[in-house]
C-alpha cells in the first residue's frame, strides 16, 4: 500500500516536464541540498495526485503521510552511552540471525561479486559502511569464500573493536574500521570495487544518501547495493513487534520508528537516478526488503 507506484510514475512524470527532476549534471557539493528538494517536491506532487485519484491511491497516501516521520533512532542519539548503542546493535544482530536475514543479504550480493570478479580476474574487495558490529561482513566473508575480501565499517569505536574481536574469534580474515560512512574520510581512490549499505538507508536523508552514493563513485568503487526493509504497512507494524522480542524498550522504540522512514521505491529511483548521473541502476523487491542496486562511475 505505501509503494504508491501508480501515483508516484504521474508525479515523478510532471517533475520531469517541469524540468525539477534533474538526471545529470549535479555536483557532489549541491546534491545533498538538491536530491532532498526534489524527494519532498515529488511527494507533495504524490499526494495532489492522489487526491485525483481518490479511492484506495488517497486512502494509501494519508495512511503513508500519517506513518512518516524524520524522527531519529534512539541509537543513532549523541547522548547515549556507546556500551547501550551495542547492546542495541547485538540485539539486531541476534534478530537478523534467528529471521535468517544474514544469508539472503548474501545471496542478494553473491551475484554483484561473482560479476566482478569474472572481469576483473581476482577478489573482489567489499566495504560495507555502517555495519555496527559486522553480522553481515563476516556471514558475506564465509558465503563468498575467495570471491571478496570483505571490510566492514562504522563511526563507532566500539562497534568495530567488537567486529574485530569476533572475526579474530572466528579466524575470519574480515577487517573492521572507523569510517565515517557519509564523509567515507581515509577510503584511498581504488582501494574497493562494492559499497554496501543494510538495514541503515533509512537512517540518511534522501541528500545525504545520494551524496554517499556520488562520493562511493569518486573514490572508484564500481557498484553501491543498498538493502533496506520494504516500506508497507505490514513492516510498519511487524518490525516492531518483532523487535519487542528481544526485550530492550529502545531497541523496539527504534524497530517502529525505522519502519516508518523506509524510503518506497519510487524514492530510491530518484535518489539513485541523482547520484549516478544518469547512469544504470535498479530497484526492486526482495520481500521484504527493498534492493538498490547502482553501476559507478568516477565521473558520475
Amino acid at each position: 500500500m505505501l509503494q504508491m507506484r501508480v501515483a508516484g510514475v504521474v508525479a515523478l512524470g510532471k517533475l520531469r516536464e517541469e524540468g525539477i527532476f534533474p538526471g545529470k549534471g549535479v555536483g557532489l557539493e549541491e546534491m545533498e541540498g538538491v536530491v532532498d528538494g526534489v524527494v519532498e517536491r515529488f511527494l507533495e506532487e504524490r499526494f495532489l495526485v492522489s487526491q485525483g485519484l481518490g479511492g484506495l491511491d488517497l486512502a494509501g497516501e494519508l495512511v503513508d503521510r500519517a506513518l512518516r516521520t524524520s524522527d531519529g533512532e534512539v541509537m543513532d542519539e549523541a547522548g547515549v552511552p556507546e556500551g547501550e548503542r551495542l547492546e542495541m546493535v547485538r540485539a539486531l544482530d541476534r534478530q537478523n540471525v534467528m529471521l535468517g536475514l544474514y544469508g539472503r543479504y548474501v545471496e542478494i550480493l553473491l551475484p554483484v561479486i561473482r560479476e566482478i570478479a569474472a572481469v576483473e580476474m581476482r577478489a573482489v574487495r567489499v566495504l560495507e559502511l555502517a555495519c555496527g558490529t559486522g553480522g553481515l561482513a563476516l556471514e558475506l566473508a564465509v558465503g563468498s569464500g575467495e570471491l571478496a575480501v570483505v571490510t566492514g565499517s562504522d563511526v563507532v569505536p566500539g562497534f568495530v573493536e567488537a567486529g574485530n574481536l569476533e572475526a579474530a574469534r572466528r579466524g575470519l580474515g574480515v577487517r573492521f574500521r572507523v569510517i565515517d560512512a557519509f564523509g567515507m574520510e581515509g577510503v584511498r581512490v581504488g582501494e574497493f570495487d562494492v559499497v554496501v549499505v543494510s538495514q541503515s538507508l533509512h537512517h540518511f536523508s534522501p541528500g545525504q544518501l545520494a551524496v554517499m552514493i556520488a562520493r562511493a563513485g569518486r573514490l572508484g568503487v564500481k557498484r553501491f547495493v543498498g538493502i533496506d526493509g520494504y516500506r508497507s504497512v505490514l513492516l510498519a507494524g511487524g518490525v516492531p513487534l518483532i523487535a519487542s522480542l528481544q526485550g530492550l524498550g529502545a531497541f523496539m522504540l527504534d524497530g517502529l520508528t525505522s519502519a516508518r522512514k523506509f524510503y518506497s521505491e519510487m524514492e530510491l529511483e530518484i535518489i539513485a537516478e541523482i547520484a549516478s548521473g544518469g547512469g544504470a541502476y535498479s530497484v526492486w523487491c526482495e520481500w521484504p526488503f527493498s534492493v538498490v542496486d547502482i553501476v559507478l562511475s568516477s565521473e558520475g
